[in-house]
């Protein structure tokens, strides 16, 4: 199919969503599929290299003339005039409503969304983007978050929900011989954190761990500098290294020498800014990521991350607000090779198994090439 994806992010540019966008848009490639991304422009980096995709499709950059509502249907127009002046496309995908709706007479749509969306303007935009006869299907990231949608929308019936969680690339061989160097000592195991560090994602039980156990050190690859500043100067251990943000084609080698890796989120996960909260239906790429490598994971034990991670068997998994279990946990890896062993193959296993960028294309388009007979059929 030839799929015109609508992205209303920068691409490249710090945020997840873009890291999202970007291996959707590869593995739909990868998939035989003719794919271009409209994105709005973020820093000057070559995008494919930044993000390390193996596939160049088209990416066209369509900034945005205000960053308020008039401005995003503005844009909107804008995205409409460039696919309708190419190649028409088979199917309209992508995580912009404002772009999905403009474009919605072209060809059958596919919105992609994470979070209940309280933002759109005017009010009821993502319900009448939900009402058009095109739309063939609605993929979401988590079970709660498709229960979430379709009791919101219950007026429209039943919603073609797709469940589709976040997923990771299989390591490349040469991950683990990387180049990738860290500070500290070289005798001591290693305790790894990847992710942004805004709130609830954890950073303080990170830093309590790290005065409970001065025998580790303890690495936190990710962050604005703003976000960095402040968790430094909140840290009392001399054995932390905050490595700040690196392009997401970098972190495999961070990932190759961890020892043990945290997931420390708490009830509710704020997005840059605190502009959302989204902890009822995260579905972390990062911890798919730390899965993918085959590394020993602590992550919180909150009823979403259950719908991926099972204590004991592919993880540990403790309560968030007990900074005691956590150490309890991280003192049975770091002296427990087998378990650690265990675990991050089980782990590993279970993404290539089932949580691959290139299956979840398969997934969130399966039986799209057929024609769309109307809205119906289970949450799947």
């Amino acid at each position: 199919m030839r799929i015109a994806y609508m992205h209303g992010g920068s691409i490249p540019s710090y945020f997840a969503n873009g890291v999202h966008v970007m291996r959707m848009c590869d593995a739909f490639t990868a998939a035989g599929h003719e794919v271009t991304l409209y994105s709005m422009p973020g820093s000057d980096e070559d995008p494919y290299a930044y993000y390390g995709v193996h596939h160049r499709f088209p990416i066209r950059l369509v900034p945005c003339p205000a960053y308020t509502p008039t401005g995003y249907w503005r844009r909107a127009e804008t995205v409409r005039e460039l696919v309708t002046n190419g190649p028409a496309p088979d199917l309209i995908y992508g995580r912009d409503p404002y772009a999905l709706a403009t474009l919605s007479d072209l060809a059958p749509l596919v919105y992609e969304v994470h979070q209940l969306r309280e933002d759109l303007s005017p009010a009821g935009t993502e319900e009448a983007l939900l009402r058009m006869p095109r739309l063939s299907r609605v993929v979401v990231i988590t079970h709660v978050l498709a229960r979430d949608m379709q009791r919101k929308y219950e007026t429209l019936g039943t919603l073609p929900i797709v469940v589709a969680p976040d997923c990771a690339d299989p390591p490349a061989p040469a991950a683990a011989s990387g180049t990738t160097r860290l500070p500290g000592r070289s005798d001591v195991p290693r305790v790894g954190y990847v992710g942004h560090l805004y709130d609830g994602r954890g950073i303080g039980l990170v830093l309590e761990l790290a005065n409970r156990f001065p025998g580790l050190d303890f690495h936190l690859v990710g962050g604005t500098d703003e976000d960095r500043t402040r968790w430094e100067q909140a840290c009392r251990s001399p054995h932390v290294y905050f490595h700040g943000h690196r392009p997401p084609s970098a972190l495999p080698g961070y990932y190759a020498l961890f020892d043990v890796v945290l997931a420390p989120y708490e009830q509710k996960v704020y997005t840059w800014g605190r502009l959302s909260e989204t902890g009822r239906w995260a579905s972390p790429m990062k911890v798919f990521e730390y899965m993918s490598h085959g590394c020993p994971v602590i992550a919180s034990d909150l009823p979403v991350l259950r719908e991926v991670l099972q204590d004991r068997v592919n993880c540990l998994l403790r309560p968030p607000e007990d900074p005691a279990a956590w150490a309890e946990a991280l003192d049975e890896l770091i002296t427990d090779g087998a378990l650690r062993r265990e675990l991050g193959a089980e782990a590993r296993r279970q993404v290539l198994e089932r949580y691959t960028w290139r299956r979840r294309a398969d997934v969130v388009l399966a039986g799209l090439h057929r024609p769309n007979t109307g809205r119906s059929g289970p949450l799947s």
